[in-house]
């Protein structure tokens, strides 16, 4: 049985003082009810990704629920840390196949700005392993510029090729309405922002944001009968990886993102070489270019020559991150996943606007939880 996407929604990333985390799940449920014709009373059940420990509600999906009126049907919620509205989706997925509802929403909303920033940082820490490394004084960009420096050390990678990830990804962000960065920056001012963790600095980093995303599946015929342009998840990959860092046999690869690809690939019976465009989960510019060979773009050690190239631009051999990935368009991380399927839908479809790969037939989403304990990679055809 084939499942099929026939509505999406997405809201504005931000710092959203505007809005609950609620109305933030509203904005992009309606979007998608409008853009599949479906009523609520069509959705047989809702998923919402997201990570709860952001939110002064407990309970986060009773709030949603009853805000989107979607009572008495019933609404799950899964956590994967940055990777959540992911394993919504593909909770969704697993739903309809088992024959148990034939048409599902996912939510994907995160409400980060409840929280201080010395809050979110310790939070983030604790996505590593609390007993014997986040005791120690762990911090989200402490992991990745770890990651930074084996890169580095193994293969010469330059802090000149991270920066020119952000300029690449703020560039394209540029032309996403709804990104909470929308201006275009300067090599010379990403390589002069202020260190973070050495070697990352401020340009190397996404930023917490507020914010929502929604996409409606279906299975196979309801799909063909809801749109005449259904996008069909073709290839499906889930990992995981250990929670320690430490135990990990190395530190230039995610070991998760490595398994989940293969496991997409094969599942769609497609290569690296047949994609039209990427998504991936650039948290941070290292995350990019290692994204780059663990998905296959490049062999290991090699994925700065394509941000050298200039490979990655819209206009370029292989894209990623048209609409400018975490680091321009915002990091709320329960909606990340959800946002990197709606704008792989927007591509298929023909409908990104400035941002529109030419030809676009085949995407590639690829979103990691946490520093790769979990990595989801998803492959969607027209």
């Amino acid at each position: 049985m084939k499942v099929g996407i026939v509505g999406i929604g997405h809201g504005k990333f931000g710092r959203r003082d505007d809005a609950t985390v609620q109305e933030l799940a509203f904005e992009p449920f309606k979007e998608a009810l409008d853009d599949s014709g479906l009523s609520k009373e069509d959705i047989g059940a809702t998923v919402i990704g997201s990570s709860p420990e952001y939110h002064k509600q407990r309970s986060l999906p009773g709030v949603v629920a009853e805000y989107l009126g979607m009572n008495p049907q019933m609404t799950y919620l899964t956590e994967a840390a940055c990777a959540s509205s992911s394993a919504a989706l593909h909770n969704a997925v697993a739903y309809i196949k088992a024959g148990i509802y034939d048409i599902m929403a996912v939510v994907g909303a995160q409400k980060m700005t409840e929280l201080t920033t010395p809050e979110i940082l310790a939070l983030m820490g604790r996505v590593g392993d609390v007993q014997w490394e986040s005791v120690f004084g762990t911090t989200f960009p402490g992991y990745y510029a770890m990651y930074a420096r084996r890169h580095m050390h193994d293969f010469g990678t330059t802090e000149e090729q991270m920066a020119k990830v952000a300029v690449k990804n703020h560039a394209h962000g540029l032309h996403n309405p709804n990104a909470m960065f929308q201006k275009e920056i300067t090599l010379e001012k990403a390589l002069g922002s202020r260190p973070v963790a050495s070697p990352l600095k401020l340009y190397d980093c996404c930023g917490n944001a507020d914010g929502a995303a929604c996409v409606i599946v279906a299975e196979e015929s309801k799909a063909k009968s809801i749109s005449d342009t259904p996008i069909w998840l073709k290839g499906m990959g889930a990992a995981s990886a250990s929670m320690s860092v430490l135990r990990r046999k190395e530190l230039n690869s995610i070991p998760s993102a490595v398994e989940a690809s293969k496991q997409a690939y094969e599942q769609a019976k497609v290569e690296p070489k047949d994609l039209h465009l990427a998504e991936v989960h650039d948290c941070f510019t290292i995350a990019e270019i290692i994204a780059y060979e663990d998905i296959g773009l490049a062999k290991k050690g090699e994925g700065s020559k394509l941000i050298d190239e200039g490979q990655t631009y819209r206009d370029g051999k292989m894209p990623v991150n048209v609409d400018g990935g975490l680091k321009a368009k915002g990091h709320p991380v329960g909606a990340t996943g959800a946002s990197m399927t709606v704008e792989a839908v927007k591509q298929l479809r023909g409908e990104a606007g400035k941002r529109q790969v030419d030809g676009a037939e085949l995407v590639l989403t690829h979103n990691v939880g946490g520093i790769g304990q979990y990595c989801f990679v998803n492959i969607y055809s027209r």
